[in-house]
């Protein structure tokens, strides 16, 4: 495959290593000279210094060869050019970019963004996609990573073991067995640092990292018999107005009693979300500032979310928060070593919007009937929703007999309404939904599983 990579911030630095592994000829633009020196010495790609919006500069990247082009610079007018310059000039046959500004993104304007008009054909909206992972966070907050699945049948989870977890020391059969109406599938354990996909026989240690799915009805129990059970917050003091504290706080308000107060510090966009919102006290004033926080009270709140365009706010937002009362902290944090240092300060979750766009971006650069695809732990497993098909070697033999990669798990196969846990016995029938997880040197094993054949045709 061969593609183009307008832009090398840190989404686009992500999803071009993740393509350079997997042996893919990718080409990086970016105006900065020093971007783009920096990331052909550290990764096998091509780089071109200019604007993907010229298409003598896309021409120099090889756009007539290409098969897909990913815009994610921080224009959205230079993504949008980009992708209409790829389409008419070169036919390239995929484009993908990211919109940030919501005037390009509401509904009315859906069409805009059609082969008839600016052929683009997936649009990623970091910002939405953002406000979805912290509501998932909020509604499982003893989840350290959460992704649905399967039109939300399924839910992978990722929770840490504490040393007071009932089911340590434990093979993993025996679980199943100690509880077999739970539909809970145990897929991967992060320990110390690496990574392996969870098997029959081994057993959970305290520290552990462990990513689980679950038929939704049953997250909440499997958490529980983790060990770590935290009730949903009903008192939530959001820190920042921006597009994602909005949709975060209107999709709190349809969720019934819940007391939520917004904390904003631009004057005029306080009193624009005040409008918009209809049972969030908005407040105008700093989250760092201990009297806003206190009238906003902290000191009642389960949960304390920053959201502002600043890591270091974010990051002190939660600190402060914390110390003044609230239960547990959720930031937003761009940069990964924030993320990391959050860990060190007392923050009980971060949400990186880099990894959240880059999963949605592979989702649609997967071959094969990919519905979804979730990466984790640095692109060192992914997570995936995919179709089965006729001619897909997985159907028709049980799974004990199937040639299923030594680095897959399958989770859950979805038929119609039913969620139905795997065992060697299982049957997976054309038209299943697949819920798996596959280490990063099994990835392509997995595009091959779920190939459309030409016997499909």
């Amino acid at each position: 495959m061969r593609v183009i990579v307008c832009g090398a911030g840190r989404v686009g630095i992500g999803i071009a290593q993740r393509l350079a592994y997997e042996d893919a000829a990718v080409t990086v633009i970016d105006r900065s000279p020093e971007l783009i020196r920096g990331i052909t010495e550290r990764l096998d790609v091509r780089g071109v210094v200019g604007s993907g919006s010229y298409p003598n500069i896309l021409a120099e990247a090889g756009a007539r060869e290409a098969d897909m082009l990913i815009a994610v610079t921080h224009s959205d007018e230079v993504n949008i050019v980009s992708c209409q310059i790829a389409h008419s000039i070169f036919n390239i046959p995929t484009k993908i970019a990211r919109i940030r500004a919501r005037s390009y993104l509401e509904t009315r304007y859906a069409d805009v963004f059609s082969r008839d008009n600016i052929p683009i054909d997936v649009i990623i909206s970091p910002e939405r996609e953002v406000a979805d992972a912290v509501m998932q966070r909020l509604i499982t907050p003893a989840a350290f990573d959460v992704k649905s699945f399967a039109d939300d049948k399924v839910w992978a989870v990722g929770v840490r073991l504490r040393e007071d977890t009932p089911i340590l020391a434990t093979p993993l059969r025996q679980i199943r067995e100690l509880f077999p109406d739970l539909k809970v599938t145990f897929m991967g354990v992060n320990r110390n640092g690496g990574f392996f996909r969870a098997g029959p026989d081994d057993q959970l240690e305290e520290g552990d990292e462990v990513f689980f799915v679950a038929a939704r009805p049953h997250v909440e129990r499997a958490i529980a018999i983790m060990g770590d059970v935290q009730h949903q917050a009903t008192r939530v003091v959001i820190v920042g107005g921006g597009n994602i504290g909005l949709d975060v706080a209107r999709e709190l308000e349809q969720r019934g009693r819940m007391k939520i107060r917004l904390i904003e510090a631009n004057a005029q966009r306080a009193a624009l979300i005040a409008e918009r919102l209809r049972r969030t006290i908005v407040l105008h004033g700093s989250g760092l500032d201990r009297n806003v926080l206190a009238e906003a009270g902290i000191h009642q709140a389960e949960t304390l979310v920053a959201l502002t365009d600043s890591d270091q706010t974010n990051l002190l937002a939660g600190v402060i928060g914390k110390r003044m009362g609230a239960r547990r902290a959720l930031i937003l944090t761009n940069e990964a070593e924030y993320g990391t240092l959050s860990q060190t300060v007392d923050i009980d979750r971060f949400i990186d919007p880099r990894g959240t766009t880059i999963s949605t971006i592979l989702q649609h650069v997967r071959r094969g009937r990919i519905k979804s695809v979730y990466s984790i732990l640095e692109g060192q497993a992914e997570l995936i929703d995919a179709v089965a098909l006729e001619t897909s070697s997985l159907v028709g033999t049980p799974l004990a007999k199937a040639s299923i990669p030594s680095g897959v798990v399958i989770g859950a196969i979805v038929r119609g309404a039913e969620v139905l846990l795997p065992d060697p016995e299982t049957i997976v029938r054309a038209g299943d939904r697949v819920v798996l997880l596959a280490v990063r040197d099994s990835v392509k094993d997995v595009e091959k599983m779920f190939r459309v054949g030409m016997s499909y045709f």
